[in-house]
């Protein structure tokens, strides 16, 4: 996704997707961040339906505060 058209194209696959609660696109790292009661390969089928490479990228581990 290199331009606002692109993000405006997966933006518009995004508004009547039931179960999400949430997404973030970010052009930097090229990644669309999705949260909700939705099945991720569901998604990446509707993503790309878009014309758009698609790919599951790896989970950022869960960062937990050091207790002293």
């Amino acid at each position: 996704m290199p331009c606002e058209g692109c993000v405006g194209a997966v933006k518009r696959v995004f508004v009547s997707f039931s179960g999400l609660e949430s997404f973030d696109v970010d052009l930097k790292e090229i990644k669309v961040t999705v949260r909700g009661n939705v099945k991720p390969e569901v998604v990446l089928q509707t993503v790309s339906k878009t014309g758009k490479k698609t790919s599951f990228w790896d989970a950022e581990p869960e960062t937990k505060e050091a207790t002293a």
